[in-house]
């Protein structure tokens, strides 16, 4: 029967100690073995609280483990360096996203948002960042969203 363990770590820099290893020890796998893996698999976010789901075959050993992302304001405000966005995202711009970084956390959410393409993914990004008061290579997120449906992004809102 397998066991499945839920919880909350440091990107990149899960440890043995709580909330891992008082769970993990009791399912007598290799706690470190867990661990390297989670690391390896949250790097992309460090310095945030990813969530991450191990689920353990006691009889075998055997673990997986799936991990989740932050939210997308999470990821936009530490790509621009960011605490919050604006307190009055109307009037008051708190960061510039460029289309690179729009890719790049696009492709982090990759798993968890609706768009098909990245182009797609990018526009659901975009409109986020209008509620946080960030713009897009100096741009109302708005207008990127328009740009990329008609094709002003094409070569660099694609596959990587």
């Amino acid at each position: 029967m397998p066991e499945t363990i839920e919880a909350l770590v440091d990107g990149g820099n899960a440890t043995p100690g709580p909330p891992l290893g008082p769970v993990l020890g009791p399912l007598g796998i290799n706690i470190m073995d867990v661990i390297k893996v989670i690391n390896e698999k949250t790097k992309a976010f460090e310095g945030m609280k990813v969530p991450v789901k191990v689920v353990v075959d006691t009889t075998t050993q055997e673990f997986e483990i799936s991990v989740g992302t932050p939210p997308t304001s999470a990821l936009i405000l530490k790509e621009l360096g960011l605490e919050k966005g604006s307190s009055n995202p109307r009037t008051d711009k708190v960061g510039d996203l460029s289309v690179e970084q729009l890719k790049k956390i696009a492709l982090m959410k990759v798993d968890s948002l609706g768009g098909v393409t990245v182009a797609e993914m990018a526009k659901e990004i975009a409109g986020t960042c209008v509620s946080l008061g960030v713009t897009i290579d100096s741009k109302d997120p708005r207008e990127i969203q328009k740009l990329i449906n008609e094709g002003a992004y094409n070569g660099v809102l694609t596959e990587p």
